[in-house]
């Protein structure tokens, strides 16, 4: 008896340990299948992702076409190259004008404008230049008046003869030693003769100094002298009905303009550099006439026929000025 009450309880104990095992190994199952299923997630793995999403942005991922690109550099632009002959004025110096670009006067000309219509040789100005003389024949040249008695002639430079418009002006022309001579503009002293030269005959260059002198400086004006001499008119040979030339000589002060009447009213001819006016067309030839000189006074004749190569007179003439 004593024997079998000792091996019950190792029995009883045995099945309790199989059965603490079975117990055990039934959690552990449990415990396997709770971790590999997909929506069981740890708490430990839950809590460490979940700081993470937060910190994410909630805007959408950019696609290409959304990404911002980046904004392409403006080109410089040119800076403008300064002008040298007009520089553009600012807004510090307002009356700014730009550099003349024409040929160089010999002199300035006279802020008083007392003759509207004059070119480069004004009144009332003095010029400065150097006499020269040539041998002027009978007193004829490129101003096409003809054979002159008088012989106090000159040639103007060439760019103050301005296409003819210093033909006829009277010139008083002064030597450093003070002598002086009045001369009548007949001719064109071609370049390289200077801005403000005058070529003289050698009548009119001997009253200043001894031929052999040859170039001398000298200033010089122009005149408006006292004449008994009225304006006369000359067709230039070939003229017609059709075509004409028309010419005016003897006129006290510098001509500007020669125009022919017209149906419609006054038609200014265009002067060429042999001294004459151009009716190209005929308008105007053989009818009234208006002549104005660089005063702006105007003369008008009428009853001049077309006598090619004649000089006829108007009696009328410019005022002295």
């Amino acid at each position: 008896m004593a024997s079998h009450s000792r091996r019950r309880p190792l029995r009883e104990r045995r099945t309790a340990l199989v059965l603490a095992v079975a117990v055990a190994a039934v959690g552990v199952l449990l415990s396997l299948v709770m971790a590999l299923r997909p929506d069981s997630e740890p708490n430990a793995v839950r809590a460490a992702a979940e700081p993470a999403a937060g910190n994410r942005s909630s805007a959408p991922a950019a696609t290409p076409r959304q990404k911002a690109e980046p904004s392409p550099k403006p080109k410089p632009k040119p800076k403008p190259k300064p002008s040298k002959a007009s520089p553009t004025p600012t807004a510090t110096t307002p009356s700014a004008r730009p550099t003349p670009t024409s040929a160089p006067r010999s002199s300035p000309r006279p802020a008083s404008g007392t003759a509207p219509l004059a070119g480069r040789i004004q009144p009332q100005v003095t010029y400065k230049g150097v006499a020269t003389h040539y041998d002027a024949a009978d007193g004829d040249g490129a101003c096409l008046y003809g054979p002159s008695p008088d012989l106090m002639v000159a040639a103007m430079n060439h760019t103050d003869y301005e296409t003819s418009k210093a033909c006829g002006a009277h010139i008083l022309v002064r030597a450093a030693n003070g002598a002086s001579v009045t001369v009548r503009i007949t001719n064109e002293c071609p370049l390289p003769c200077a801005p403000g030269q005058l070529d003289l005959s050698k009548e009119a260059f001997a009253k200043l100094a001894g031929l052999s002198a040859g170039r001398i400086p000298v200033t010089w004006s122009l005149l408006s002298p006292g004449t008994s001499d009225t304006v006369s008119i000359r067709y230039k040979t070939g003229s017609s009905r059709h075509w004409c030339g028309i010419q005016a000589l003897g006129h006290r002060n510098p001509l500007a303009r020669l125009e022919v009447r017209t149906g419609s009213g006054w038609s200014r001819l265009t002067r060429t550099e042999y001294n004459y006016f151009l009716s190209p067309d005929g308008t105007g030839c053989g009818g009234a006439l208006r002549l104005t000189d660089i005063y702006g006074e105007q003369l008008t004749v009428d009853g001049i026929a077309i006598r090619p190569g004649a000089v006829q007179p108007t009696g009328a003439q410019f005022a002295r000025r």
